[in-house]
C-alpha cells in the first residue's frame, strides 16, 4: 500500500534527522498546509435528539475526510477504531486483552470516533443524523457506522453506560506498576468537519436534580435544558428532548448561529487514560467512561492538545493505555454537558518512565499530572478513586485542595522550592481553573508558568 511505503520513508528520515527533530518538522510541514474548507453549511441547528497546535498553527479540517486507513497515519503503530478494538460506555480493566502491543519511545496513530451523532438518543444511526444537517454519506465515518450498527461486546444501556466509544488498550512492553506513561500529542487531526454539542436533561452545570426539583443555587425555571422539555418519563431515548447543537467546521473555527458565532478549534482527547480498576465485569460501574480516576481517562482538560504532555501511574504491567472522546474545542467548565465533540486521529509518544530516574514528575507516580511548552499542570479530582458511584457527587472544593496540593509537592520536590514559599507562589502567580463540572468527578487544574523559573 502506498501509506506503507509512506510510513517506511519516514522511518528512513526519523533515523537521519532524530525523531524529535523529524515530529517538530513533521508538524510544521502539516499546518502550513492545511485546507480548512468544509464542504458543509455554515449554519449551527439545535435539534431535539430523537489543536490548538504548537507555535501558533491554527488547526483545522485538511479537506479529506479521514476514513479508517486512509490519508496520513504518521505513527509507527496504527490503531483504528473497529469494533473489535473499541469499548463502549467503560474502560479496560487492568486485566484486558490488548488490541496493540509496542515497545517503549515508539509511537502510536489511533483513530478515535465521536460518541455524537451515533448514540440511542440520536437515534443510533449517524448516517440519517448528520444527513439531516446535510452532510453526505461520503462524509460521515464508516467506523461510527459500524460500531453503531455491530458493536455488541457489550449490551447497550443508555441509561446507566458511559457514552463513550474508547479504543484500546495499547499494551506498552517496559511498563510495570509504580512507572509513569509519558504521553507525547504529536497530532491531533480532524477526520471530519464537523462536531456537535449535546445538552441532556439531569445532566450539565445546571441538571434538575434527581427528586424532579432544581439543584442548589438556581430556580426550577432555570434548569437546562427546560424542564418542560424533559421526556425521559419516556423510557424511550429518542423521546428523552435532548438537544445537540451540529457545529460545522470553516477555516479552522467552530460556526454556530447561522454564521454570526465563530471560536478556535482546540483540538485535543478528551480521554486519555491508563488501566486503573479491576472490575467484576466489563460494565462494572467502576470501569463506566464517565468519571476521570488516577489512572486518567475522561480528564477533560483542554491544554492536552499537540505539544502537550501528560503523564499517568501505572496501574499493571504494559500500562494499557487508551482513548477517546475526542474533542475538536472545549471551554473550561465544558458547562453545557460535552465539548464540541467530533472524530479526531491522534498520534502519540507512549515512554515508560521508571521511578527514581526522574523522567516524570514526581507528583506523576501517584496522580495524573501534564504540561506544555508554557506550564507545569497539577490536576486535583474530587473523586479520585472512582468511589462515589454513579451519581453527580460533585465537590469543586475537594478537586482544588487536591491541585494545590499536588502543585505544592512538585514545587517542593521537583523545583526546590520551600513549601511556604511556594505557596505564597501560587497565591501571586498560579492560575487554577475549572476542568469540567460534568463527569460526576469534577476536576481542577493548576496553570504554573514555566518562563516563572527560567532565571539564572
Amino acid at each position: 500500500m502506498t501509506e506503507h511505503f509512506a510510513r517506511r520513508a519516514a522511518d528512513e528520515l526519523q533515523r537521519g534527522l532524530g525523531r524529535r527533530t523529524f515530529f517538530r518538522a513533521a508538524t510544521a510541514v502539516a499546518a502550513a498546509g492545511a485546507v480548512t474548507g468544509t464542504g458543509v453549511g455554515a449554519a449551527s441547528a439545535a435539534v431535539p435528539m430523537g489543536a490548538q497546535h504548537p507555535k501558533g498553527g491554527r488547526p483545522g479540517f485538511r479537506g479529506t475526510v479521514l476514513q479508517p486507513g486512509k490519508g496520513r497515519i504518521p505513527g509507527d503503530h496504527y490503531l483504528p477504531s473497529g469494533v473489535d478494538s473499541v469499548l463502549w460506555g467503560y474502560v479496560p480493566s487492568v486485566d484486558a486483552e490488548p488490541s496493540l502491543r509496542m515497545r517503549s519511545g515508539r509511537t502510536v496513530t489511533i483513530d478515535a470516533v465521536s460518541h455524537e451523532g451515533i448514540l440511542e438518543d440520536q437515534g443510533r444511526d449517524p448516517v440519517e443524523f448528520f444527513g439531516a444537517q446535510g452532510v453526505s454519506r461520503a462524509r460521515v465515518l464508516d467506523d461510527a457506522v459500524e460500531i453503531a450498527r455491530d458493536y455488541d461486546r457489550t449490551e447497550r444501556d443508555f441509561d446507566r453506560d458511559g457514552p463513550h466509544v474508547v479504543t484500546g488498550p495499547v499494551f506498552v512492553e517496559e511498563a510495570r506498576p509504580g512507572d509513569v506513561l509519558k504521553i507525547e500529542t504529536l497530532h491531533a487531526d480532524l477526520r471530519v468537519p464537523y462536531g456537535v454539542v449535546s445538552s441532556r436533561h439531569g445532566k450539565g452545570a445546571l441538571p434538575r436534580a434527581a427528586d424532579g426539583g432544581a439543584p442548589a443555587g438556581i430556580e426550577l425555571d432555570e434548569v437546562m435544558p427546560p424542564v418542560a422539555a424533559d421526556g425521559r418519563a419516556a423510557g424511550e431515548p429518542e423521546d428523552y428532548g435532548n438537544v445537540s447543537v451540529f457545529t460545522p467546521v470553516e477555516k479552522g473555527q467552530g460556526v454556530m448561529g447561522g454564521g454570526r458565532v465563530r471560536f478556535p478549534l482546540r483540538p485535543f482527547m478528551g480521554m486519555m487514560g491508563v488501566a486503573f480498576q479491576q472490575g467484576s465485569g466489563p460494565t462494572d460501574d467502576l470501569l463506566n467512561s464517565i468519571p476521570p480516576t488516577l489512572g486518567g481517562g475522561n480528564i477533560d482538560i483542554r491544554h492536552l492538545g499537540v505539544g502537550s504532555t501528560f503523564y499517568l501511574p501505572v496501574q499493571t504491567d504494559g500500562a494499557l493505555f487508551y482513548v477517546g472522546d475526542p474533542h475538536m474545542a472545549m471551554g473550561d467548565g465544558e458547562v453545557a454537558l460535552t465539548a464540541m465533540e467530533g472524530s479526531l486521529r491522534g498520534t502519540f509518544r507512549l515512554t515508560v518512565c521508571k521511578a527514581g530516574e526522574g523522567d516524570a514528575p514526581s507528583v506523576a507516580h501517584s496522580y495524573p499530572f501534564a504540561e506544555t511548552d508554557e506550564h507545569w499542570i497539577p490536576i486535583g479530582l474530587s473523586d479520585p478513586d472512582g468511589a462515589a458511584g454513579g451519581e453527580q457527587n460533585s465537590d469543586l472544593d475537594v478537586a482544588m485542595r487536591r491541585a494545590v496540593l499536588n502543585a505544592l509537592d512538585f514545587l517542593e520536590q521537583d523545583k526546590g522550592m520551600e513549601r511556604a514559599v511556594a505557596y505564597a507562589y501560587l497565591s501571586a502567580a498560579a492560575d487554577f481553573a475549572i476542568s469540567q463540572v460534568v463527569d460526576r468527578t469534577v476536576g481542577v487544574h493548576g496553570l504554573i508558568r514555566k518562563a516563572d523559573f527560567d532565571r539564572s
